[in-house]
């Protein structure tokens, strides 16, 4: 099993939409980066386990958990000129962007804020606490993610 940091902007899908849809399940489109793109497409897998981080509000930080539930797939998104993530490039037989589905798990029992993250020195090689690192997907390691797991009930700082 792999994890991941999904970042989503909490006023365009937040992770109370996700709890609220059919299913708690939802698919993660409108990824526009190639390297995150390629992690969708080459390495998620059903079961995996994903934090979903809240990004670009007052407090951004760790919000809750999801599985990925169905393996990447073209993001249809690209295809539709209405679609505000439409890529005329994109082709319906050799599709450029991906998409996975993803299932709410739970909430996190309080927001883990990013600035609390940057402080512990456990995940100092953690992508999300380097500077200038602007991918909307990452991996994280097995010990950063329980390490993660263990301030939800004891903040480091």
């Amino acid at each position: 099993m792999n994890y991941w940091l999904m970042k989503s902007e909490p006023s365009a899908f937040g992770i109370d939409d996700l709890k609220n849809m059919p299913k708690q399940t939802e698919h993660w489109d409108g990824v526009r980066n190639y390297q995150a793109r390629n992690m969708m497409r080459d390495q998620m897998k059903i079961g995996d386990q994903v934090f979903f981080y809240h990004s670009n509000c007052d407090v951004p930080g760790i919000v809750g958990i999801m599985e990925v539930v169905r393996e990447g797939y073209p993001d249809h998104t690209a295809f539709d000129p209405q679609s505000k993530y439409f890529d005329p490039k994109s082709d319906p037989q050799n599709p450029r962007w991906i998409m996975v589905d993803i299932k709410y798990i739970r909430h996190t029992r309080r927001v883990i804020p990013l600035a609390e993250l940057k402080q512990c020195e456990q995940l100092e090689n953690m992508q999300l606490v380097r500077k200038g690192n602007r991918l909307s997907i990452m991996p994280v390691q097995p010990d950063e993610w329980n390490f993660i797991l263990s301030l939800e009930d004891n903040p480091s700082i």
